[in-house]
């Protein structure tokens, strides 16, 4: 019986124009997510290689898992120039079928975030000394989600980055009734 390696072993830059999207991915990102995406392969390099499978028969590596790391490579000019149009793939030779269920199951098993833990590091980035303005570009929060989680985890000293102020009667009436 042969031995079978992870893909992983074999990563292998491609140029990103023999490399094109699958027409069946359901996994859809937000802009802001898509920005932040953008933002960590600028700050971190690629740190995952698509997954693709390669058609030798019109020399194309189709993605099954990486589509959006992909359309930031093409769309960010300054990561395509540090990158020289090079995306980093590794091959998987499956069917159809079941290049359909490995992106089904990349996608799905990336998760979601538990609000908890999402507070916990919220508040012990805040008691760093980080400011709400650094927490927000580098985990990709607007201000009102970084609220919610500064409410959430009830420390006043999470809202030492704030500027409250008691509002007037005239900035919480509608203009028609004053």
């Amino acid at each position: 019986m042969e031995e079978k390696t992870s893909p992983v072993y074999h990563v292998k830059a491609v140029p990103v124009e023999k490399v094109c999207a699958n027409n069946y991915n359901p996994n859809v990102v937000a802009p802001p997510e898509m920005k932040l995406l953008e933002l960590s392969i600028w700050e971190d390099g690629f740190t995952m290689p698509c997954v693709c499978y390669y058609d030798k028969e019109n020399d194309k590596y189709i993605i099954v898992d990486g589509f959006h790391r992909y359309q930031v490579l093409k769309t960010s000019r300054r990561i395509y120039e540090r990158e020289k149009g090079m995306l980093p793939v590794v091959v998987i030779d499956k069917d159809l079928s079941n290049r359909m269920g490995s992106t089904i199951r990349h996608n799905r098993a990336r998760g979601t975030h538990d609000i908890g833990l999402m507070t916990n590091i919220v508040s012990e980035l805040t008691q760093a000394g980080m400011s709400d303005k650094w927490i927000m570009k580098n985990i990709g929060m607007d201000k009102d989600e970084l609220l919610r989680l500064k409410q959430v985890s009830g420390l006043a000293s999470l809202f030492a980055d704030n500027d409250f102020s008691i509002p007037t009667p005239q900035s919480i009436l509608p203009e028609s009734e004053e």
